[in-house]
């Protein structure tokens, strides 16, 4: 049977908005009245606005231009469906980057070329994680295609299509909506090419044609089903029965799972394949949040020689291991230095599974693939039994003198105690990346970061987006100075919305992620009075606590203040730590990546 848009399946908690599952697990369906518009709501931009809804999307991240203002309006005009307004095109994108990883889609809005250019690399991200972003560009008037009128907003050129060729390299699918007679049918196509993609796309509308009647927008959309992926039923026997084979003769086979369980929608049959075979289950670092950590066979995080402890031990020592969606690049590799071989590896991606050197089975799907595996695989805990033999728990930070300066390792053990089901964690690109990874999730508890594009900055606009999507979770963010003085702005935009989230400005004076891979006098920024920024932003509109700490003392205090008196406020803590604070982890993965960075050319 079809799958209808609106009850998406996704690997995080999603809300109870409109269009999202239930709790229990159930197919929701979009219930379309047969009823009819008058003119004023049968207009393109207003079918647009209905579909956003429909598909889950309650929020659209947005900066004015003045070829979208008529198109804001129609969004702005839809019940159910928010216009979060931005500071800038690329936070906007950022944050339905951070929208699309709770909801599982998201939305922004811009004008034509100074505000798609804008957002572009925003889009690139999304794109690189496998999230549908929908991108919505006001474009020019209908009636300036096909002359040779130079319009503002261009590079001066009598050429419209800058713009379109840039986003062709970064999302699934393209819509020029400059007429009105497929209109409704460029929007529907690139809606759900985005969600049967799981990538982001580009929509232009031209500023003259959001406001029109159309007949085809005269009635409610009904809502529109996508054939639902199926697997090849003779592919997917043969690839288990070689799987079940390769598996059942290992002596201790570990599981790893990866960033494309969420794609593939195969998270709940990846833990029903752990809990069916028995076997050591890790991640892989930007896979982190994907699978529960409270799961009983959990080792940790496989991240090479940045691992948590002991887990890469057990998986590189394993005589089998099954990769779940990976991706293998050099920061996922730490500079290509993984002690891993392809033939004692199955490789599934989400349509694909691969056994050892060969053989190949195509059109199968992951999910399929877990859930008919799990019921050919003997139990063997032989890898998490060796695990559990070796493992010695991990100490604790050494204890603090009176107002000694804080160290980083001392901040995490406290943010650790700070999470719950009711919270999620925000890392930001640089040491967060790994202080972070060292974090035990409870169940429930979100998780995102941005490793495969690993643009700094991300973070503010994903913590505004992400904390949009579910208001019933207190985000926390861990940001250095660095990204942050690239992204600030959107702080302003978290007040306007009245989030709660707590924001860790860590303070160490500079880039310390570019430090540990090579080091110069551009790592060094300018230090900026960070809580009198916020303070300045807040500006005594919305709810808003700031305070800088220096020790442990300061830090526990802090703490206190933000989950208790201040829970209902944004809370922006700046954290000085020492400009070489890192952890250790940091220092390894750097002068790997550097290795593999200055490696000389090959002979020609």
């Amino acid at each position: 049977m079809d799958t209808k848009i609106g009850s998406l399946d996704t690997c995080k908690p999603t809300s109870s908005a409109v269009g999202c599952p239930p709790a229990n697990g159930a197919v929701c369906t979009v219930q379309a009245s047969p009823i009819s518009y008058d003119s004023v709501e049968a207009t393109l931009g207003r079918h647009l606005a209905r579909r956003l809804v429909q598909i889950g999307v309650n929020d659209v991240f947005a900066v004015p231009g003045d070829f979208n203002l008529t198109l804001l309006d129609d969004l702005i005009a839809e019940p159910g469906l928010n216009l979060v307004g931005c500071c800038n095109e690329l936070n906007a994108g950022y944050a339905a980057d951070g929208y699309a990883r709770s909801r599982g889609v998201g939305a922004c809005a811009v004008t034509f070329t100074v505000g798609g250019l804008s957002v572009l690399n925003a889009i690139a991200g999304a794109y690189s994680e496998n999230l549908p972003v929908i991108c919505i560009v006001g474009g020019p008037n209908s009636n300036d295609y096909g002359t040779s009128r130079i319009l503002h907003h261009t590079i001066g050129l009598p050429d419209f299509s800058q713009e379109l060729r840039c986003f062709q390299a970064v999302t699934c699918y393209q819509a020029v909506v400059n007429n009105l007679e497929d209109a409704h049918e460029l929007i529907d196509t690139a809606i759900s090419t985005a969600l049967k993609e799981s990538k982001p796309v580009y929509i232009s509308v031209s500023c003259n044609l959001s406001a029109i009647p159309y007949p085809t927008f005269s009635r409610e959309p009904v809502p529109f089903s996508l054939s639902p992926k199926l697997s090849n039923q003779m592919g997917l026997e043969t690839a288990v029965e070689a799987a079940a084979k390769f598996l059942n003769k290992a002596v201790k086979p570990v599981m790893v799972g990866g960033p494309k369980l969420r794609v593939a929608k195969a998270c709940e049959a990846f833990v029903e394949l752990a809990d069916a075979s028995g076997y050591a289950l890790s991640v892989m670092p930007s896979a982190k949040g994907l699978v529960p950590e409270h799961h009983p066979h959990f080792i940790g995080t496989y991240w090479g020689a940045v691992s948590t402890a002991f887990c890469a031990e057990i998986v590189e020592s394993a005589d089998a291991y099954l990769f779940a969606g990976p991706i293998f690049n050099d920061y996922s590799s730490v500079g290509y230095s993984l002690l891993l071989k392809k033939e004692k590896a199955i490789i599934v991606q989400p349509d694909r599974v691969v056994i050892g050197n060969g053989p190949a089975f195509g059109c199968v799907l992951m999910k399929d693939f877990f859930r008919a595996l799990a019921k050919r695989l003997k139990p063997n805990p032989t890898a998490y039994e060796n695990y559990h033999r070796i493992y010695v728990p991990e100490g604790h930070p050494l204890k603090c003198e009176p107002k000694e300066p804080l160290r980083v390792n001392v901040l995490f053990e406290h943010i650790q105690r700070m999470l719950s089901s009711e919270t999620a964690v925000i890392a930001e690109t640089g040491d967060s990346w790994f202080n972070c990874q060292k974090l035990k999730l409870p169940p429930a508890c979100g998780y995102e970061f941005q490793m495969q594009y690993g643009s700094i900055g991300w973070s503010v606009g994903a913590t505004l987006g992400y904390a949009q999507a579910v208001p019933e979770k207190r985000v926390i963010a861990c940001i250095g100075d660095g990204s942050f003085q690239v992204t600030a702005q959107d702080v302003s935009t978290m007040l306007r919305c009245g989030q709660k989230t707590i924001i860790f400005l860590i303070n160490n004076g500079g880039y310390t992620i570019e430090v540990e891979i090579h080091d110069g006098p551009y790592n060094v920024i300018k230090n900026w009075n960070y809580t009198g920024l916020v303070d300045a932003i807040h500006n005594g509109e919305g709810k808003c606590w700031t305070t800088k700490v220096r020790c442990e003392e300061e830090l526990t205090e802090a703490i206190e203040t933000a989950t208790g008196a201040k829970k209902d406020c944004l809370c922006f803590i700046e954290v000085i730590v020492h400009k070489d604070d890192t952890s250790k982890e940091l220092l390894e993965w750097g002068s790997r990546v550097s290795a593999a960075n200055s490696r000389p050319p090959n002979p020609q």
